[in-house]
């Protein structure tokens, strides 16, 4: 693929990932398992209040294709077929999900130096189109998506961004829910490799008039550990601790707390993941 702007989903991505990626106040425990064959197995167990889940995905590798399997304990079966390069520059992307045969959907991703272009049909009998474009350089970037309801001739949805990054930091703004709404982040790395890092962002809401301002970071201790933590101006503070007990196992402890109702009961959430 070429290093061009990247897709629209990568505008704001990197704040996002910060302030929401690994926060979690379930119960959950992962293992995978890899073969010299190309198959990769990972069995996953959350418990989540008093409702315990869990699936097994299987995914295969072969030149450039990839198939993912995942079955889950409500005996759903979701498949996806990504391939590459069919066309040069380009990505395919076919799912479905049984019994549910109306969830199929399939995505063409183009790339280009200047410029992707990103479409999905969902196969079904009332088909929806969604679609995006990007144009700049990995320095900038100007974005937007859409959606649009087939059978009733209108627009689901249309969103609007831009985005700039340099090597130790990273801003974007986005005009999102039909206009509705606008979200500005700005990230900042405080080391080369990117481990370490403070981030803000703020929402408005123009129909309510509600603003969000979250401001957060991440801290790397050590080569084995990362402490995250966030706070926005409603009153909630969230915490992350993250270590690599042997090496590609981790275990994340995570926290949040209303610090403007200390009456209620803090939400705690503890994540195990086992590589080989």
């Amino acid at each position: 693929m070429s290093k061009g702007p990247g897709l629209f989903t990568d505008i704001g991505k990197k704040a996002k990932d910060l302030l929401t990626k690994d926060y979690s106040s379930d119960q959950k425990f992962t293992v995978s398992t890899y073969s010299d064959a190309g198959v990769a197995l990972t069995s996953t167990a959350v418990k989540k209040g008093g409702l315990s889940t869990g699936d097994i995905l299987t995914q295969y590798k072969y030149k450039n294709t990839v198939v993912d399997v995942k079955v889950d304990t409500e005996s759903n079966i979701s498949t996806t077929f990504t391939i590459n390069e069919i066309v040069p520059s380009t990505k395919t992307i076919a799912s479905f999900k049984a019994p549910d045969f109306n969830s199929g959907k399939l995505e063409v991703q183009y790339f280009h130096d200047h410029a992707t272009f990103t479409t999905a049909v969902a196969l079904s009998q009332s088909p929806a189109i969604d679609f995006s474009a990007t144009i700049g350089t990995p320095t900038i970037a100007f974005g937007a998506e859409g959606g649009y309801d087939t059978t009733s001739g209108n627009f689901t949805k249309y969103t609007a961004g831009i985005s700039i990054t340099k090597p130790d930091q990273s801003a974007s703004i986005i005009l999102g829910d039909k206009g509705d709404s606008i979200r500005a982040s700005y990230v900042h790395y405080m080391d080369l490799l990117k481990r370490s890092a403070a981030v803000g962002e703020i929402t408005r809401k123009f129909s309510t008039n509600e603003n969000t301002f979250t401001v957060g970071g991440q801290y790397a201790v050590d080569i084995y550990t990362i402490v995250k933590a966030k706070l926005n101006n409603h009153g909630k503070l969230g915490a992350l601790l993250q270590h690599e007990v042997i090496p590609k196992s981790v275990l994340t402890i995570s926290g949040e707390v209303d610090t403007k109702a200390l009456d209620k009961n803090p939400r705690f959430g503890v994540a195990i993941a086992l590589k080989p």
